[in-house]
């Protein structure tokens, strides 16, 4: 990092400079649906929200909002004239970026804008972050190439100190390739010919650009892991630029006020006491707030603020010897829905804050407990929003590659594809990076590397890898099908079911999805028609009716040994209509008492079964 100076110029100076003297059309798509939240979206400043809450500094510009752009084909270099304007982080084919086209594996995006640092920043190293963008992102400053990331769904930075110019103005320009399903990188649900289960594709920038100021020598990470069995908290932090005898001070407050104070080398980690622990659980998310201080010969050089939460997850044996999942050494019956976080206006990207946190909302107040966060990786905002609303998430990684055969919901067992080296690397690389970047988060709980064959390789191996990442949590057995004798859980697929898994008497026993009861709802559909559900319904009592018979019948599994299930889904999405809501969550199709009364009685069940 490179110390400089900040000078500012007069902000029309710059543009009468003819670097940006060109049209910029913007005509605003027509959207195929709009949600509640669709014209809250601040063109100028969407998304404004601090973006990181595991580790935040009070310092940051937020660099979302118009920037230029213009496509290009993928070898043809920078265009040297811009001719649109899209919202960032809208991905591009989206209605909200303004842009609303799709994007070939032949072409390449281009993003251009300029910004200024504050002037309270002078001295300070300049650091750029991104949330996510899909898929191969190359990154300029003021004509320097600085950068390459490729992945779609972690987070990803840059140092840009040695390359900001002294007279003030700073340009970025950002290019794009995303080939979808041309190529072997993760891409969840995105076809570039969506049908069926399959959706329309999501390219480039899709989460919060943004900058912070730091000192040479600062904190880069941290890390925060409960053990409620001992009632301690382990911390660390990673520097950037650290000095032989520099030290950490981390603080534990609880409801806002100081309680635990230790100091430690930087090298170190620190065990700290939790008295009279509070525990994380969805009946009572409770977080403690936690403060990261960077010493140098007793002076504080950087503080960052993160929380944590106190719990525990494991499979364990219930009291008639039955694997259950068990929350702070209690069986619970974990029952939710399978989310796949997909927006009609916004795409991968929702159109606000208040909006991404509405579905976890409702899907709490229909009665679920958990969201299995289906082969899509949200924004951070969106796990912090489950860890204070006390949401349990299981967390898949975005599919990628090839299918491996699978045959209707038991699959086949122990069968897998072979990959080429550099589609395992990026596989490997992309889901460690995801997995350090959501690992302070309580709400998740559970890991599913694989779900029904789609790019499974190397079973074992990646099982036994990812246990090396995080041995705090379940690793879920390939969800779905083409089984092999690894993981915390044996998680069958049957729609619509319910039906309870063959039995294993290694793992607790998942029913990882179940239901898909569809429902079009007129005046709120993606397409006219091919609209589909795993049962097809035509009226909302008709849902209600087939559902609470899917319930009747899922309640007595828990005699047998479920352990925990998921109902497809939370929306409707594109051509699926088969969601608890509509893709544009206008209507709530499960409303009903009864239904809710229905969740209750299932999980009043268990309790008694584990009695």
């Amino acid at each position: 990092m490179k110390t400089f100076k900040i000078y500012f110029l007069v902000p029309i100076l710059f543009f009468a400079s003819g670097i940006y003297a060109q049209k910029i059309s913007f005509d605003p798509p027509e959207f195929k649906l709009t949600t509640e939240w669709t014209t809250d979206v601040n063109k100028d400043n969407p998304w404004p929200e601090y973006p990181r809450p595991t580790m935040k500094r009070t310092e940051w510009k937020n660099l979302n909002g118009r920037w230029h752009f213009e496509k290009s084909k993928k070898d043809e270099g920078a265009p040297s004239i811009y001719r649109r304007e899209i919202i960032v982080p809208f991905p591009v084919e989206s209605a909200l970026s303004g842009i609303y086209q799709s994007v070939s594996p032949e072409e390449m995006m281009w993003y251009k804008r300029t910004f200024f640092i504050p002037d309270s920043w002078s001295g300070k190293f300049v650091l750029l972050h991104f949330g996510a963008s899909d898929w191969e992102t190359t990154v300029y400053i003021n004509g320097s190439e600085i950068g390459k990331h490729r992945g779609g769904y972690d987070p990803f930075s840059f140092d840009i100190s040695p390359y900001l110019d002294e007279r003030g103005v700073q340009e970025i320009v950002v290019s794009v390739w995303d080939p979808t399903d041309q190529y072997h990188q993760p891409r969840g649900k995105q076809k570039i010919d969506p049908k069926g289960i399959w959706y329309t594709p999501v390219s480039g920038i899709w989460q919060t650009v943004w900058m912070e100021p730091v000192n040479l020598s600062a904190i880069q990470s941290v890390k925060s892991t409960p053990n409620i069995d001992n009632s301690t908290v382990s911390v660390n932090a990673q520097i950037y630029n650290p000095l032989p005898n520099d030290s950490i001070v981390a603080i534990v407050t609880n409801n806002g006020l100081e309680e635990w104070r230790e100091t430690f080398h930087y090298q170190e980690t620190a065990e700290m006491k939790i008295l009279n622990q509070n525990l994380w659980s969805p009946t009572y998310p409770h977080l403690y707030g936690l403060k990261f201080q960077l010493i140098r010969e007793g002076e504080k050089i950087d503080e960052v603020e993160s929380y944590f939460g106190m719990r525990k997850i494991a499979v364990e044996k219930d009291r008639h010897g039955v694997k259950r999942l068990f929350l702070n050494n209690k069986p619970i019956f974990q029952y939710g829905l399978l989310d796949q976080g997909w927006w009609p206006d916004g795409l991968y990207t929702a159109p606000t804050d208040e909006a991404l946190r509405s579905d976890i909302v409702k899907t709490r107040d229909m009665g679920f407990n958990l969201i299995r966060k289906h082969v899509k990786v949200e924004p951070e905002r969106w796990y912090t929003h489950c860890d204070r609303l006390g949401m349990i998430v299981w967390q898949d990684m975005p599919n990628s590659d090839k299918n491996a055969k699978w045959k209707g919901p038991s699959g086949i067992d122990g069968v897998e594809i072979t990959r080429e080296f550099i589609s395992e690397a990026q596989y490997k690389l992309e889901f460690e990076a995801i997995i350090k970047s959501l690992y302070n988060h309580p709400s998740i709980v559970n890991w599913i590397p694989f779900n029904e064959g789609w790019g499974q390789f190397k079973t074992t191996e990646i099982y036994n890898w990812v246990a090396t990442l995080d041995s705090t949590r379940l690793i879920g057995g390939p969800s779905g099908g083409n089984f092999f004798p690894v993981g915390d859980t044996r998680d069958y697929h049957k729609y619509p079911g319910p039906e309870l898994p063959p039995i294993d008497p290694d793992r607790a026993l998942i029913l990882g999805e179940f239901g898909g009861l569809g429902l079009p709802m007129e005046g709120h559909l993606w397409q006219k028609d091919k609209n589909w559900g795993y049962r097809n319904l035509k009226k909302l009592k008709d849902l209600e009716k087939s559902y609470l018979e899917l319930m009747e019948k899922l309640t007595p599994l828990i005699d047998e040994g479920l352990a925990g299930a998921i109902y497809t889904q939370t929306t409707d999405v594109e051509g699926e209509v088969n969601g608890t809501m509509t893709y544009d969550r206008k209507i709530l199709k499960f409303k009903s008492n009864k239904i809710i009364k229905a969740h209750s009685k299932l999980y009043q069940h268990f309790e008694e079964a584990v009695e």
